[in-house]
């Protein structure tokens, strides 16, 4: 697959999986919303942090797994389109964020910098998705010819869109008025991902490697 094409699947892949609401939103908002923006920028540093574990393993295992068989590479590839299509379809039918949470916008108590920035990696790190969603992801953009170079710049363009992408929820998420606004709307934006997420997966499995 030509460089350019691989790398604007991975990134709109992974910037959809992002915008749905899923753990890492959720306390991407918490902290953010009950806490502060200092929070929520920590947090989001820390789910770059487990994005890079997830990155690291999911590389390694690709690797093993081209090096010993690429018909069972080729299964896992389908397999894992199956799987953003799965994914999609749940994201299609999802009620959107739980609004339980409380949106006063006033700070109950204060947050350190290292426990924001523990609580978004051991929440990214354990996430029970996370291991198949980057098994499935690169099993669709790295086939047996990709540089090893390439590999890293696509771990790379996830860990870093992470961390922008929960960023900027911190910041939107610490104006009281915005807040409301997003998360009325969280329903539509599952929806939106979950189709898209759908449209992905299907043209990513007829697609040849």
């Amino acid at each position: 697959m030509e460089f350019m094409h691989a790398w604007l699947i991975l990134f709109v892949v992974n910037l959809v999986a992002l915008m749905s609401p899923g753990p890492d939103f959720v306390m991407a908002v918490r902290n953010s919303v009950l806490y502060s923006r200092k929070a929520g920028i920590y947090t989001a540093l820390g789910f770059a942090g487990g994005i890079v574990v997830h990155v690291f393993y999911s590389l390694v295992g690709l690797a093993t797994i081209i090096s010993q068989s690429v018909m069972l590479f080729s299964i896992i590839k389908y397999i894992g389109a199956g799987y953003l299509i799965y994914i999609g379809m749940k994201a299609l039918f999802s009620n959107g964020f739980d609004k339980k949470i409380n949106l006063s916008g006033k700070t109950k108590t204060t947050m350190s910098n290292v426990k924001a920035l523990r609580s978004g990696f051991v929440t990214n790190l354990f996430n029970p998705k996370a291991t198949m969603y980057f098994l499935a992801l690169f099993t669709q953009i790295i086939d047996p010819s990709t540089p090893f170079e390439i590999q890293l710049l696509y771990g790379a363009t996830c860990v870093i869109s992470t961390f922008i992408w929960f960023s900027i929820v911190a910041i939107v998420l610490t104006n009281q008025k915005i807040q409301k606004i997003f998360l009325n709307f969280t329903q539509w934006i599952d929806r939106i991902c979950g189709g898209l997420l759908i449209a992905l997966g299907i043209k990513l499995a007829v697609s040849k490697v």
